[in-house]
């Protein structure tokens, strides 16, 4: 068990797992690049039959997912067991159509996560936000997406 523990923090496994999942293969949804400790994922996307909607373009839904879960997952693996991370919320303003590869980074900094342990401190429930882009291969913005969080430490 303490060999999973360890195992399930590793960056391949992570990866493996994520790229793995699903919903992910099939909106060919790709993590190139994670690092818990650090808190950063880099996601990416490329532009295929699967994921093209009605005019040819990146589906919406595509761009979304391919941001959902990894603010929750940066935050449970930077807080630890003692907290309590949901997400809570989110909007997409789709600035651009997304006509070929796209990728984004998301990264929750070390003063953020300590600034979560201060305001959680008294076991009420705090709300974070945090903005992502998502860029095409030539750095044009495609879309902005703000998730809010539900962070808790357990009583």
């Amino acid at each position: 068990i303490v060999m999973f523990g360890r195992l399930k923090k590793h960056p391949l496994f992570i990866k493996l797992l994520i790229n793995s999942y699903a919903p992910y293969l099939g909106a060919g949804v790709r993590v190139t690049d994670v690092d818990m400790s650090a808190g950063r994922v880099r996601v990416e996307m490329p532009l295929t039959r699967i994921n093209r909607n009605y005019v040819g373009v990146h589906f919406g839904g595509s761009l979304y997912a391919m941001v959902d879960p990894f603010f929750m997952l940066i935050l449970i693996n930077q807080l630890g067991e003692d907290y309590i991370v949901w997400d809570k919320a989110a909007s997409i303003d789709f600035i651009a159509p997304g006509r070929g590869r796209v990728h984004t980074i998301m990264q929750i900094s070390p003063d953020e996560v300590a600034l979560i342990r201060q305001l959680a401190s008294s076991s009420q429930p705090i709300y974070r936000t945090y903005p992502v882009e998502i860029l095409a291969e030539d750095g044009k913005l495609i879309a902005k997406v703000e998730k809010v969080l539900y962070i808790r430490k357990k009583r």
